[in-house]
């Protein structure tokens, strides 16, 4: 068989795959991964083992009804690295005890990646029906890891996910306010989706971005006034500010210098710095062999000037993609949203595996468009970040080392920019076709 006959039949395989049965299958392998991914933790749990980060939110939320430090002296580690706010979420949760804790973040969770898929495949095409089942399918399993990551560890990003998946429908929906609150919430939970209200106020959401900001302010600072009291409020914001906000120097940056330049930092922050600089690796505390992994030994100040200067190439490639916004469609949205949050991964300070999950929404738009309307490069980018994310099965600590994780997001972020320019000139090709058509007729009318 050829390869003009293999794309010929490649549409009706995957067509023959889009069964009931298939669909019913699924459902069940992810009612099962979900029973197993958080059922893990509470069985740590009940037997006295280590239940992770789920014990840290416990504490704090314990801290919080009792009025004690949330955050120590800023010359001190913070335990809680998390804004003041989601201390506060968590003192009602902490009364169920430790286990309860467990229990909780895992329904939490799983209700949050149940959200996030459908939230996905409704953005990636436009509509709330059932898709085709790869849609779902596909992205779920690439991820699958990483939402094991959260349920393990008890981490959130799963919920941050499908609360800016929340905020994107809200907007299509003519929904500013709840679109800014959703990331206002997402924000007070762990503080870099507020990184999009650069977005809101470019695309002149100007409701949306008001709305973001109004919620900061009031999860920030008016909601803890009550539970901690004004002085005690002030004091949590002003250390949890300067201990992770503005806390980066050559050693690492915010509560966790060493891992901030480890092989599990995957944000440009942390490979630029193992590349470009002769920095350990590794992260391990006790005495070990250093991993080095630079290919070049550049000066602190010259490696953030050249991630400044990779930023701001990122940056005007993402808004010369973008079609102006009366020109946007369902389905150029649904890429615009999908680059906006890989850009969120690429500059996030501190981006460790679990946070990953995130990339659920762009494969979701990827394998949509894949099967829509499929193009060379988009199949190439896609591919080829596949490929480098697998790197991490055998060789975990080498391929994170050089930053697999951070390209592979880097080759999803080329992708869906070639092909929203591809659209956004098709788009306006078709425009300016369509005057000229109506120039013509009325001058010879």
């Amino acid at each position: 068989m050829n390869a003009s006959d293999a794309r010929r039949r490649l549409p009706r395989f995957i067509d023959r795959l889009n069964t009931d049965a298939a669909f019913r299958v699924l459902l069940w392998l992810f009612a099962a991964a979900v029973i197993v991914y958080a059922g893990i933790p509470v069985a740590n749990a009940l037997r006295g083992e280590s239940i992770k980060d789920y014990e840290l939110w416990h504490d704090t939320g314990q801290r919080v009804l009792k009025g004690e430090q949330i955050y120590p002296a800023v010359s001190k580690k913070f335990p809680f690295m998390y804004p003041p706010p989601c201390a506060i979420f968590l003192a009602p949760i902490s009364l169920v005890g430790q286990t309860g804790v467990v229990v909780i973040g895992g329904l939490v969770n799983a209700a949050a990646w149940l959200a996030s898929i459908l939230l996905s495949v409704r953005l990636a095409t436009g509509q709330w029906r059932r898709q085709h089942v790869l849609v779902y399918l596909v992205p779920t399993f690439v991820i699958s890891v990483y939402a094991w990551s959260n349920f393990h560890l008890g981490q959130p990003s799963l919920i941050l996910l499908a609360l800016m998946l929340g905020a994107f429908v809200a907007l299509q929906n003519n929904r500013a306010i709840a679109a800014g609150a959703l990331i206002g919430v997402a924000t007070a939970i762990k503080a870099f989706p507020v990184i999009a209200i650069v977005y809101l106020v470019y695309r002149r959401y100007w409701v949306a971005a008001a709305s973001l900001a109004a919620t900061i302010v009031l999860l920030f600072i008016v909601l803890p006034m009550p539970v901690r009291g004004f002085a005690q409020a002030q004091t949590d914001l002003q250390r949890w500010t300067a201990g992770m906000l503005f806390k980066y120097d050559d050693s690492g940056m915010a509560q966790r210098p060493r891992r901030s330049n480890s092989w599990k930092n995957q944000s440009i922050w942390g490979v630029a710095n193992r590349l470009l600089r002769r920095v350990d690796a590794d992260d391990q505390h006790a005495a070990h062999v250093p991993l080095y992994v630079n290919v070049a030994d550049l000066a602190f100040p010259t490696v953030n000037k050249l991630i400044l200067a990779a930023a701001l190439a990122l940056g005007l490639t993402y808004v010369a993609v973008m079609p102006r916004r009366r020109s946007l469609t369902p389905e150029s949205f649904a890429i615009e949203a999908a680059l906006l949050l890989l850009l969120v991964l690429l500059f996030t300070p501190l981006v460790f595996g679990y946070l990953f999950a995130w990339l659920l929404f762009p494969l979701a738009v990827i394998v949509h468009r894949l099967m829509t309307r499929p193009h060379r490069a988009l199949l190439i980018c896609a591919l080829a970040a596949l490929a480098l994310l697998a790197l991490t099965i055998p060789f975990q600590r080498t391929a994170q080392a050089y930053g697999n994780t951070f390209f592979a997001t880097l080759l999803l972020f080329v992708g869906l920019a070639i092909e929203l320019s591809r659209m956004k000139r098709e788009r306006e090709g078709g425009v300016a076709t369509d005057t000229r058509q109506r120039e013509a007729v009325a001058s010879l009318a």
